[in-house]
């Protein structure tokens, strides 16, 4: 895509023309370290050189960042707090959605810990722990519960309809991480009132 993309903002950040400048090779000097999924809100870490890219990445490969979400799932978790665990891997019959599997099968081990914060009777706000970080882990983790994330497309089952909100209700609140120059341990929030006020 030439416009409208996470790259072409930063461009637009960094003073890059990417218009009159390899489009390829900026995308290779900028890093993105890691993803969230599409229409989660929050926090992502950008490397602005190959140093920090490869600092960081190997920061997430061996677990030591810790990540922690802000979710509003359906109903009201049971226990309260716990850790959900289960092997995450491609949907067999939809490739574009995951599932969780039997121990021993197919997919990469994956460990969520979650807290419950506050119960609204029909929704419960959430906090999670990565422990791991698959694709869809918290989504597919919270569907697999039973309390699927408000407004999922994908997971909550038609439970959705209605639901007027712009993405999951998913949240990538905060990042705790080593940084790649100083060494010094940095610890960066996205606070839930930038959702509702865009600020």
């Amino acid at each position: 895509n030439w416009d409208g993309t996470l790259v072409n903002g930063l461009a637009y950040y960094l003073g890059v023309d990417h218009l009159t400048e390899d489009v390829e090779s900026f995308q290779n000097r900028v890093g993105l370290v890691h993803r969230i999924d599409k229409n989660t809100s929050g926090l992502l870490v950008i490397a602005k050189n190959d140093y920090a890219l490869t600092f960081l990445a190997k920061q997430f490969s061996d677990h030591t960042i810790e990540r922690t979400y802000y979710a509003l799932v359906w109903g009201a978790p049971e226990p309260v707090n716990g850790k959900i665990e289960g092997n995450i891997g491609r949907h067999p019959r939809d490739r574009k959605s995951y599932q969780v599997f039997p121990e021993g099968d197919d997919g990469k081990w994956a460990i969520t810990h979650y807290e419950t914060l506050e119960n609204y009777y029909y929704v419960s706000l959430v906090k999670c722990n990565l422990e791991t970080g698959r694709t869809h882990q918290i989504r597919v983790h919270s569907a697999k519960m039973g309390h699927p994330i408000v407004g999922d497309p994908v997971y909550s089952s038609g439970r959705s309809v209605g639901v007027n909100l712009p993405g999951q209700a998913l949240h990538a609140w905060q990042l705790k991480l080593q940084h790649p120059t100083s060494g010094e341990w940095v610890e960066v929030t996205a606070p839930l009132e930038y959702i509702v006020t865009g600020k």
